[in-house]
Formats: C-alpha cells, structure tokens, sequence
C-alpha cells in the first residue's frame, strides 16, 4: 500500500464529509477510494481526491442531486442548466405559495358566495395532459391552452362552420377570451404557467368570429381531478359553437361535456390562487353533503393578455348533479 494513502476517517475530517457519506459516494461509484483492504474492506484515499470530495459537499450544498454531481465531476457541460431550472420553478411555487399565505393572513381563511346554477350539456373540443403532480398544474394547464388554441384557431384543415352557416367560435366581444390562463399564471389556483399562449390565441380566433348576432360566446374551461394526485390527467376544453362540423384536429376529440346542477363561484384575482376559492366550493359543498360529481371546472372569462391579475375573472363550477 502507497504511504500517502489516508485512512477514511482522517481523509472524511479534510475533505469535511463524513464518514457514512465516503462510503455511500464509495457504493455509488461517485468516489471510489483509491485503495480498499482485501482482508478489512478499509478504505482508503489519496491526498488528490479530496478536491473532489470537497467538490461534491460543495455541490449538494447547493441541492445539485447525486446524479448531476457525478455529471459535472466528469466535465459535461451544461449538467447544471437543468438544475438551475428546477430551482427557478420552485421558486416561482414559492413564491406563489407566499402570495397565497399572505391572503389568508390579512383576510382570513377563504369563504365565497356560492350559488347554484344550472348548465346545459356543452359540445367541446378537449385536449388532455398529463401533470407529474399539484406543482406541475400550472404548466401541463399552459401546454393545454397552447396546444388547444393553436388546433382551433392555428388555420388548416380542422373544424369548420356548416356551408351556409354562421363562423364558428368566438363571437367578437369574446375572442380575447380564448386567451385562457396560458398568458398569465396557468392553471388557475394549480400554479404557474410559462405563458405566452393568450396573445396568439385572441389573434387567430378571428377565423372564428361569429358575425354581428350570430352565434354564442366561447368559453374556455380548465377541468381538474377533485382529488389531486401524481400523476394525474387534466384537460382543456373550447365550447364550440352550434352547426360545427368537419374533421377533428389531431391530437383533440369532439366530446360533450355534461349538464346538471352545478355549485358555482366567481374567482376575481390571479388563477394561483384559484385554490383559496376552490377550498370554499368544496367547504360549502361538504357541510351540505354534496359530493363533487366529476373534475372541476374552471370557466376562463378574461383575456390575461390585456387584464391585470388582480381583475382576472374565473367561474368555478362543482358539479352536484349531472342531467
């Protein structure tokens, strides 16, 4: 055995790891010693590797994970960016979460008017995606609204109006309204979204505008599972308008959304905190024994491309009977 060999325990006191953390980057393959005793299993380090040993502790201070460490130790470039983007998003929840603690600080826990509405069945052009879990919301909601909107309105072959008919989709007061949460913060209270979708959006409803009295408004609705969970599927939904016919774009189905009595409450503020209305839905619904009938809607009013956040208008629905 090489003289300038350190038993673990002192190379653990210069590299400033422990010794249980030694073995376990040992097991890992992270940080093999440079020699290990055949008849003890000692292990054994060169002064040389404890620039990496400290490196490690370095990193994992920085909550790099262990496979990443591994990846930036063996010199590839851009291990970290995703590390970076991870610490980006969860600051972003952060500090949504804080917005949302700090409501409930200056107004209490939340409480909303809620009323019963009834609601005819509604045909929709749906799209669905998949979320990794509660913090992911935001941005599958987003990838939702983008790939809904850019089916519908993005021109090409896809629904059209009857020959003869009134256009399709939005009527013109409305067409701001296809915007949905893309372009601000996604999802409703489900979290942030990366955005960017409700400006193009509003521009292609055009082909859809409905002349002069004719037609209805489109609604877009957010439908999320009662009980959140990971993974978990959400859709999207664009209301379509009476007399749409024609081929349906790919990746979207033709479904019909059902009827029935619903409870209902308006959501004035930024869709991260769509959760602190939802909560009173459900806490209206629990001490009637009502339980929810289906995913929760999530009826998009505004356009986030030209409403503040703070007047940002949302419909929350609970369904309590389906007709």
């Amino acid at each position: 055995m090489e003289e300038d060999l350190l038993p673990i325990g002192q190379f653990a006191r210069l590299s400033r790891l422990s010794v249980k953390q030694l073995r376990h980057y040992d097991e890992l393959g992270l940080l093999v010693p440079a020699h290990v005793d055949a008849d003890t299993g000692y292990r054994y380090y060169r002064p040389s590797q404890a620039r990496a040993a400290l490196s490690i502790g370095l990193l994992r201070s920085l909550d790099v994970p262990l496979a990443v460490v591994g990846e930036v130790l063996s010199g590839s470039a851009g291990a970290l960016a995703s590390v970076r983007d991870d610490l980006e998003a969860e600051l972003a929840r952060r500090r949504r979460t804080l917005a949302s603690l700090e409501w409930v600080m200056s107004q209490g826990l939340p409480s909303a008017a809620v009323r019963l509405v009834t609601e005819p069945a509604r045909r929709v052009l749906v799209v669905r995606e998949r979320a990794a879990g509660p913090a992911d919301l935001g941005r599958a909601t987003s990838a939702g609204v983008a790939r809904l909107t850019a089916l519908a309105f993005g021109g090409g072959d896809g629904l059209a109006a009857r020959p003869g008919g009134s256009s399709a989709g939005p009527s013109a007061g409305s067409a701001g309204a296809v915007g949905g949460p893309a372009g601000g913060a996604g999802g409703g209270g489900h979290g942030g979204g990366d955005g960017g979708a409700a400006d193009g959006a509003a521009g292609g409803a055009k082909a859809w505008v409905a002349a002069p009295g004719q037609g209805s408004p489109v609604q877009l609705v957010g439908l999320f599972p009662a009980d959140l969970d990971d993974p978990m599927e959400l859709a999207v939904a664009l209301v379509l308008a009476p007399g749409l016919v024609g081929a349906v774009p790919g990746g979207a189905s033709v479904e019909v959304l059902p009827g029935g009595v619903f409870a209902s409450a308006t959501h004035v503020g930024p869709y991260d905190q769509i959760s602190l209305t939802a909560h009173a839905v459900l806490a209206w619904c629990a001490e009637r024994r009502h339980e929810p009938r289906g995913p929760i809607r999530e009826v998009y009013v505004s356009n986030p491309a030209v409403t503040p956040p703070d007047q940002l208008v949302t419909h929350l629905m609970i369904c309590l009977e389906e007709r």
